[in-house]
């Protein structure tokens, strides 16, 4: 993945590319047993109900949005989790949901005089 600081563009695609790759529940089975351990593609779908080529598609796209990275070690190839990606897509959903807290406590002080004023 390409490096996201700075241009806001690239930014916006970074989270996009995030958001993209844990649409999908295989995906976030693979992230969620990477956050335990480093594992390959084998182990990976000997553990899901998927094969080992729905793996590594899988980690392409994982890979693509930078929440993996694999290193070689000998012959297997192990993929790791990189969280870092997560921040920025976990910042924009704090700020969309400070957005709605402040327009449900708006709504809310309007119910309340509407109420009031109804109860003249």
């Amino acid at each position: 993945m390409n490096d996201a600081h700075g241009d806001p563009s690239a930014q916006e695609a970074a989270v996009d590319a995030v958001f993209a790759a844990l649409a999908d529940g295989t995906r976030r089975d693979v992230v969620a047993r990477l956050a335990q351990a480093p594992a390959t593609a084998t182990e990976l779908a000997a553990a899901l109900p998927v094969s080992r080529q729905a793996i590594a598609k899988h980690l392409d796209v994982l890979e693509h949005a930078g929440l993996v990275q694999r290193t070689r070690e000998g012959r297997a190839v192990r993929y790791h989790l990189t969280p870092a990606p997560l921040g920025p897509a976990m910042a924009w959903m704090v700020d969309v949901g400070a957005e709605w807290d402040g327009a449900l406590a708006r709504l809310a002080v309007l119910a309340a005089e509407e109420e009031s004023w109804q109860a003249r």
